[in-house]
């Protein structure tokens, strides 16, 4: 089935990650694949891996983070590491993927919808795939199964606070 987690609210990833930890502790085989995250640390990872829960991070940094980013270069990037997505899938290898940010790369351009939906085409019927971002596009959520909305009502970085260890990162 496909699932997406999508919303301006926090929690997104959040939630992919439970639905990894619940499918391994019933031990089926997960794999999360993050992307645009290349930059960002991210506290959950090192228990993720302990648990054996495959973790792969492109390493891939949003260019409203670092502005040594190419756009053209990262639209390549993506592009490669989608083919290995599609390799993955392929391989029958997991029984849930999480592609965590996927959605945003589509939101920011970086890739087309129609290779979005080469990907969730490829996915195996027994897969799990998750994807997680901002925003959805029509034909994207016509083809999910579950469709989370997490609305952001209140974050302390309205405020300023940046993101605390073991809360947002």
């Amino acid at each position: 089935m496909i699932h997406l987690y999508t919303g301006d609210g926090k929690g997104k990833t959040t939630a992919a990650v439970g639905l990894a930890l619940r499918a391994k502790g019933t031990g089926k085989k997960v794999c999360i694949i993050q992307f645009l995250k290349g930059g960002c640390a991210s506290s959950e990872i090192k228990l993720l891996k302990k648990v054996g829960i495959k973790v792969i991070r492109f390493a891939q940094i949003h260019p409203a983070f670092s502005k040594s980013v190419s756009i053209p270069e990262l639209k390549k990037k993506i592009s490669h590491d989608l083919e290995r997505v599609e390799e993955i899938l392929k391989m029958k290898r997991y029984n849930v993927v999480i592609l965590d940010e996927i959605l945003c790369v589509l939101r920011d351009k970086f890739i087309k919808e129609k290779d979005i939906l080469r990907i969730i085409k490829c996915s195996p019927k027994q897969t799990e795939l998750i994807l997680t971002g901002i925003l959805s596009t029509p034909k994207i959520s016509k083809l999910a199964d579950y469709i989370s909305r997490i609305k952001n009502v209140k974050h302390p970085y309205q405020k300023g606070i940046k993101a605390r260890l073991g809360i947002e990162i």
